[in-house]
């Protein structure tokens, strides 16, 4: 596969830690552009062009580079458009008129959108079927918000055939994009996040600590079922089990404030901000066990970390954890919305001869280097890219060909 121009798209330049290696591993190879609604980020990917559609923390920034767009379009009727936009307060024009120019300034082989959520704005160049538009499933937006609004279903349902190929990062939520739309020639291949190994040092010294250290990580969202987690700690705690429970991203929030003051575990939970990611690694280096009570996810990052690092996992069995936990083997699975079964989990695993626990964090390490290497990740990536560009050509050779056919 020789280089291609390559346009990652999220939203943002503040990507998250899976975009930010796909597009490292990509740039190495190919031409990879990053767009964003925001024009500054401290740490950029190397090797990666970040390009600007207009700050949506500055409004002076936003109405700089919206001005500067439309000056170098060279055209009188975007500028004038442009003018009129911006005294109406018309952001969302703005927008799309920026991303635009972009694009077409940028010229892309291939688009590859990081979430439904971000379709409405290439609705044309869907429509249009000019550049072929890959879109990765992972998380909330494909395994949940399309099966509680029915608006965002038919919304995707409709837009869906126009993908030119879909990334899934497990076989579970490629099944649920699949009850979105299944088509003949729909192209979806299972891709898994990849880990820079490297950065992952394994933690050779592994001891259980009194009281046990529990921790989770995650964002406060009723779908990661963090109500539940703190009902296990209820019953560890009446049954006089010796833990403490600490939530990183759950400071602040009222539910669980509410809850934990509910079920008297102000002594044994903690509730922290959102911390550095070298500080979410320290703290997962000094935890005992990590707990994942999520109802739903594809594969959530922060398991293969723990997989990787060497902190042993009880999760529930959603998504695409069974893809990577076999239970006992590498981990621990229990059902999910059964608290009882967690704190089971739990104290069975205090219970356990380091050798068995030794066993369970190297069978881990393995499953994430054979599964989840950045390298694998990369090549899947291009194979998908490859494929649809292949199909694109493809199509647009044998449309031309009916063309010339339907005209002599």
């Amino acid at each position: 596969m020789g280089s291609i121009k390559i346009i990652i798209f999220d939203g943002s330049f503040k990507t998250t830690a899976f975009i930010n290696r796909l597009a490292k591993g990509l740039a190495e190879r190919h031409e990879v552009y990053i767009l964003g609604f925001n024009e500054e980020l401290k740490q950029k990917v190397k090797g990666v062009h970040y390009v600007p559609l207009g700050s949506n923390q500055s409004k002076f920034r936003f109405v700089k580079t919206s001005l500067g767009y439309a000056l170098k379009s060279g055209s009188i009727k975007k500028i004038a458009s442009t003018i009129k936009n911006l005294f109406q307060g018309n952001k969302k024009q703005l927008q799309e008129q920026n991303l635009s120019f972009v694009l077409n300034t940028i010229n892309p082989d291939i688009i590859h959108l990081q979430w439904p959520s971000v379709i409405p704005l290439f609705e044309d160049i869907l429509q249009e079927q000019k550049t072929p538009v890959v879109l990765s499933q992972r998380g909330f937006h494909n395994n949940v918000r399309p099966f509680v609004v029915p608006e965002n279903f038919n919304y995707l349902k409709q837009w869906y055939p126009k993908i030119a190929g879909v990334h899934s990062v497990s076989k579970a939520i490629a099944e649920n994009g699949d009850k979105i739309w299944e088509g003949d020639n729909k192209l979806n291949k299972v891709i898994y996040t990849g880990l820079q190994l490297q950065d992952f040092s394994f933690k050779q010294e592994y001891k259980v600590s009194t009281p046990l250290q529990l921790l989770s990580i995650g964002r406060t969202h009723w779908v990661k079922g963090y109500d539940y987690a703190l009902q296990t700690c209820c019953i560890l705690k009446e049954n006089h089990f010796s833990f403490h429970y600490t939530i990183i991203g759950g400071a602040g929030d009222e539910e669980l404030q509410f809850l934990i003051s509910d079920l008297g575990l102000q002594d044994c939970v903690s509730l922290v901000g959102r911390v550095p990611q070298k500080e979410v690694f320290r703290m997962m280096g000094e935890a005992s066990l990590l707990l994942m009570p999520s109802l739903e996810e594809g594969i959530p990052n922060v398991v293969v970390e723990a997989m990787a690092i060497g902190l042993p996992v009880v999760s529930t069995d959603c998504g695409g954890i069974p893809e990577l936990i076999a239970n006992g083997v590498n981990g621990w699975v229990v059902p999910t919305r059964n608290p009882e079964a967690m704190a089971v989990a739990v104290m069975n695993f205090r219970e356990l001869s380091l050798e068995k626990i030794e066993a369970v964090r190297l069978a881990a390490r393995k499953k994430v280097e054979r599964q989840h290497n950045e390298e694998r990740m990369i090549e899947g990536m291009e194979r998908l890219y490859n494929e649809v560009l292949r199909r694109f050509h493809a199509e647009g050779a044998e449309s031309s060909a009916e063309y010339a056919e339907r005209n002599n």
